[in-house]
């Protein structure tokens, strides 16, 4: 069995589960800010917030982390002193630092603590699309 094969194909299906929550979270944020003092409608953000970062994006995060290791160790002849590898896991760690960015904005806006405009989160939402 091919098992460079198999880790890629998982590698992307992880990479965009990832990605599509880099992309909503921070529209989710915008929304939130928004509507902060609307109880109801706020603690409606605090669950879809929680739970897309706990069950999707983390997991995610993780998982394509760990198929993107075995995908170099599957080829690490071909890819020794590789440019492109370099700066693609630089930018990785940046968007993974991103990640525990947006990690630490929920856990703010579940204890009522977040200190960001709509506007912040609509710029901060273009990011994940840079890197």
């Amino acid at each position: 069995m091919n098992y460079y094969l198999l880790f890629k194909s998982l590698h992307l299906i992880f990479i965009v589960s990832w990605m599509a929550g880099l992309l909503y979270l921070p529209r989710i944020f915008v929304y939130h800010a928004e509507k902060i003092n609307e109880q109801n409608i706020s603690e409606t953000f605090k669950i879809m917030e929680r739970r897309l970062m706990n069950f999707i994006m983390t997991p995610a995060m993780i998982l394509s982390w760990i198929f993107g290791i075995l995908l170099i160790l599957a080829n690490v002849d071909s890819i020794h002193e590789s440019l492109y590898l370099s700066i693609k896991l630089i930018l990785v760690i940046l968007l993974t630092a991103y990640h525990f960015f947006l990690m630490k904005c929920v856990q703010n806006f579940e204890k009522n603590l977040n200190s960001h405009s709509a506007k912040f989160y609509r710029f901060i939402n273009e990011i994940p699309t840079i890197l």
